[in-house]
């Protein structure tokens, strides 16, 4: 069975989690450096069956397009050229990092493993795509 990954894209790195291959539990996969994601993502689906891509969508709170959008949107761009067979999807990240860094605190891991900026980046996108899961479940009943 497929996966669904998601990405919560950075200017340097970049957080990633898929599903389970039911789709039922969304899991931290890695932080990448940004550079390094697009061969990273190419390995990635020749060894696991991804059906689609979620994208975090860089929102202000507000509701206008962040900095990131604009690299963001050139990332997805490649994709669909490069891998059309896998659908990509954006959906709003807003407020994914607070949630990390909340969940984070919350689990009472230590001041040093706090600070630790590839694990927020991980959590978000695990975040994303459980919030993205979840959308789904409701739309559907």
């Amino acid at each position: 069975m497929a996966r669904i990954l998601s990405i919560d894209y950075g200017k340097k790195r970049t957080g990633l989690a898929v599903t389970d291959p039911l789709k039922l539990i969304a899991g931290g996969l890695a932080t990448v450096s940004t550079s390094e994601l697009f061969n990273y993502l190419q390995d990635y689906i020749k060894k696991e069956q991804v059906e689609k891509v979620i994208i975090g969508k860089p929102l202000q709170t507000n509701g206008e397009p962040s900095e990131n959008l604009n690299r963001v949107q050139q990332f997805v761009n490649r994709w669909k050229k490069a891998i059309p067979q896998i659908p990509i999807e954006y959906y709003d990240e807003r407020f994914t990092s607070v949630l990390a860094h909340r969940a984070i605190l919350d689990s009472g891991i230590g001041k040093k493993a706090r600070q630790n900026k590839a694990l927020v980046d991980e959590i978000s996108a695990t975040i994303l795509l459980q919030d993205y899961m979840e959308s789904r479940l409701y739309k559907n009943d």
